[in-house]
């Protein structure tokens, strides 16, 4: 295996961003400068012994830092920072990121992510620590979104029609036991983004692909990373939407290793293959719209409509 010292500078860098450290504090830790930090970061050589004791410090494996086999990361913090560094390479994304990719979101959506994120944190964490960490994640995802603007980067994402009627009947919440009037704003929240949606698949935007699934699709979010080099594939329990998103759980993949990229490339072609596209897909989208307006209006004012 060839070493691309950038490569493993990339990932330290995720870690560290994971573990809520500094390059100073790094830098205290092992004992070595600061600017010997930023250097291995941004590609320079680094010693074996050195790399040991990153990994010791990082919590993670030499293994992982080589990129030899699977990266892990138990912080979503990691993960999509890891993201963001791989699609500044990357000629194509592709994405089963339900609800929908955060790549392909509205410029409002951030604000309401922030504000599920933040009610979804369970009572017994560090509040200010949690909150500092959201508000890095979504740094990191709008910078992924100004890139893929930027670059012009091809997304193939697949939205699954069932995952969105879900979302609109629930909104983008992340804890059921709001106020009625706070539900009805959720809930056009997840209109709003789905109306986006309709409409970035109708104007067809360069680079932007969007097939929409009518069936049951594995739980967690995928996603294949094309570069010229080769393809990666990431796996993924965090959620951002949805049914309640999950940011505290989980542990996160990144592998180039043949068989599951190959396995993971079939199940995408086949889902492409079977997906609805372009008006059709559209006029499923503005169908599922319409029920869920319908659901949500009280009985009585549901009568009076129909009559």
């Amino acid at each position: 295996m060839a070493i691309r010292f950038e490569d493993i500078g990339e990932r330290l860098k995720a870690y560290r961003l994971g573990r809520g450290l500094l390059a100073e504090d790094v830098a205290e830790r092992l004992g070595i400068s600061r600017a010997a930090v930023y250097r291995i970061e941004a590609g320079g050589v680094v010693k074996i012994e050195t790399l040991e004791r990153l990994a010791t410090l990082l919590e993670t494996t030499v293994a992982s830092l080589l990129g030899a086999g699977v990266e892990y990361y138990s912080s979503p913090l990691s993960y999509f920072e890891r993201m963001r560094q791989i699609e500044e390479q990357a000629d194509q994304v592709v994405a089963h990121f339900p609800p929908l990719s955060y790549l392909l979101t509205s410029d409002g959506y951030s604000a309401h992510l922030r504000q599920t994120l933040v009610e979804a944190l369970p009572p017994h964490v560090v509040r200010d620590q949690a909150v500092a960490e959201i508000d890095a994640i979504i740094a990191i995802l709008d910078e992924r979104k100004n890139a893929r603007k930027r670059r012009r980067l091809s997304v193939v994402n697949f939205v699954n029609v069932l995952e969105i009627e879900r979302w609109l009947k629930l909104g983008v919440v992340g804890r059921f036991n709001l106020p009625v009037a706070e539900q009805a704003r959720r809930r056009l929240a997840a209109r709003v983004e789905v109306e986006h949606l309709i409409g970035l698949i109708e104007s067809e935007p360069m680079g932007v692909q969007i097939g929409l699934i009518e069936e049951t699709v594995p739980n967690i979010t995928f996603q294949l990373f094309r570069t010229a080099e080769k393809t990666l594939l990431g796996l993924s329990p965090f959620r951002l939407g949805g049914e309640l998103p999950n940011l505290r759980s989980g542990i996160a993949m990144l592998t180039a290793d043949e068989e599951p990229v190959r396995l993971y490339e079939d199940i995408a072609d086949g889902l492409w293959r079977r997906a609805l596209k372009g008006s059709e897909a559209g006029a499923v989208l503005r169908a599922t719209l319409d029920r869920s307006a319908i659901a949500q209006v009280p009985p009585k004012e549901a009568s009076s409509e129909l009559v």
